[in-house]
């Protein structure tokens, strides 16, 4: 594939100077729901809008703080080991080590002003639910190049049709090209990606943007003085905002300007929004949206698009979102 558009000129003219293509791995239990589910693989993979090359790949490990021990079904079906996460960074830092990253990766492009960059996941998960609510959680701020991407099961659908959901290693043989790697390894997840979205613009599709995050909607006032012991503080009405960054100088210009998230060892970002009225298993927290829930199960239904797992279109248990997507 390195060489499937080595020529510029071939295929159709894309909008973008570069894709990012992302592919998150999350902790997970079998045949249940974890919450919070928090990333602990970070991958990225920078592919050239013109050529389709591969210019760069970028990999961290994240630490998770919830759930810092991974279960047996979670290391089996990522391939990541314990001490890959106790090793790993937070996620403020992985996403400063991947804007620095970016930075590096696209500082040769020409001398252009600024530079075109779309991020392409394989499904809406990575970036509407898991990157965004995990965010909002632990008051992390992220670059806002995430706040919109490129399905590229949109475009691949378009080209080659099939109907019905296809996974990703599907998706990939469908267009001629074979499985590279490791499936559910997040950087082999991303490579694949990379490639299937190479080999459409060598059929000439046009790569475009699929999603984007809209403003969420308000949080819902929690009654004072309510919880499962009594006499306890009362629930938080809504989490504090996340304190702004100041923009890094960068190649993005627009809505695509590289904007430093906080390596959280150095400055300490707001704490999740946890109630513990009782403390162990029967605490009660907020979820993503505000929603409470007690000893990890939620009480009521989550707004659309929330970090609940199940996506009622889902086919496959949430814990084996990688399967699916």
């Amino acid at each position: 594939m390195a060489t499937i558009m080595a020529a510029r000129g071939q295929g159709l003219e894309q909008d973008f100077d570069f894709f990012v293509v992302v592919d998150f791995e999350a902790t997970c239990v079998k045949d249940a729901r974890i919450f919070p589910q928090e990333i602990i693989e970070f991958p990225a993979v920078l592919v050239d809008g013109a050529t389709g090359r591969i210019e760069s790949a970028f990999r961290r490990y994240v630490r998770p703080k919830h759930h810092p021990v991974l279960t047996q079904f979670c290391r089996e079906l990522t391939g990541i080991r314990q001490e890959d996460v106790d090793g790993g960074v937070d996620l403020g830092e992985a996403l400063w080590l991947h804007d620095a990253w970016l930075k590096a990766a696209t500082a040769g492009a020409g001398n252009k002003r600024s530079v075109r960059l779309a991020v392409v996941t394989w499904g809406d998960w990575d970036c509407r639910t898991m990157l965004e609510f995990e965010c909002r959680f632990k008051g992390i701020e992220k670059p806002s190049y995430f706040d919109q991407w490129i399905n590229l099961r949109v475009p691949f659908q378009a080209a080659l049709g099939g109907g019905g959901r296809v996974n990703l290693q599907e998706a990939v043989r469908a267009a001629g090209l074979d499985w590279e790697g490791r499936l559910h390894c997040g950087l082999d997840d991303a490579r694949n990606t990379a490639r299937l979205l190479a080999e459409l613009m060598r059929r000439g599709v046009k790569i475009t943007i699929t999603g984007s995050l809209a403003a969420p909607p308000p949080m819902q006032k929690q009654p004072a003085r309510t919880s499962p012991c009594g006499g306890s503080p009362a629930l938080a009405s809504a989490p504090p905002p996340i304190q702004q960054q100041p923009a890094r100088t960068g190649p993005f210009g627009g809505s695509f300007a590289l904007v430093p998230a906080p390596i959280q060892q150095k400055q300490q970002p707001p704490q999740p929004y946890m109630i513990s009225p009782c403390g162990g298993s029967s605490a009660t927290c907020l979820c993503y949206c505000g929603l409470a829930s007690r000893g990890d199960v939620m009480h009521g239904k989550c707004f659309s698009g929330c970090a609940s797992w199940s996506r009622p279109w889902d086919p496959c248990p949430p814990t084996s979102r990688g399967a699916t997507e």
